[in-house]
């Protein structure tokens, strides 16, 4: 493999282009793990007027509540001040993923899958928290979870 930098001072942020001559897991890999350097470690919640760092990992799921978007962790439910789909953009390349029109769900958290009803899958998080799948969206999670 080989590997080329070009600095042009008029970029605003860095740019990565991949030449290959077809789709191989190595490619793949690499795609992924490049993504994954875009996405924050950390995300900023409220609560009671305070701004909390919550680490990524510990997030079970971003869903709308009300007129916002709220996060939920084992600790409790937080306010966000994101949009559902710019999380959705900001955390493409990650476990997490659009499940419904109000929810974003981290995979990592998933502890059980019925996909018994049809047309639908019905996760169970940690925590016992039940968030069903629509049908919108069936294609892109059984395409993330090999299913």
């Amino acid at each position: 493999m080989k590997v080329e930098v070009h600095i042009d001072p008029q970029l605003t942020q860095a740019k990565v282009v991949i030449h290959t001559p077809a789709r191989t897991p190595q490619v793949e890999q690499l795609v992924h793990q490049l993504e994954g350097l875009a996405v924050p470690s950390h995300f900023t919640a409220f609560c009671g007027g305070e701004a909390r760092l919550l680490p990524l990992q510990n997030i079970l799921r971003f869903y709308a509540d009300g007129k916002g978007v709220s996060c939920q962790t084992l600790d409790g439910a937080y306010t966000v001040r994101e949009r559902l789909y710019e999380l959705e953009e900001s955390l493409a390349g990650t476990r997490f993923v659009r499940v419904s029109h109000s929810e974003v769900v981290n995979l990592n958290r998933v502890t059980a899958l019925d996909l018994s009803i049809t047309g639908t899958i019905k996760m169970t998080l940690e925590d016992s928290i039940t968030v069903y799948a629509s049908r919108r969206y069936m294609k892109k999670i059984k395409q993330i979870l090999g299913l």
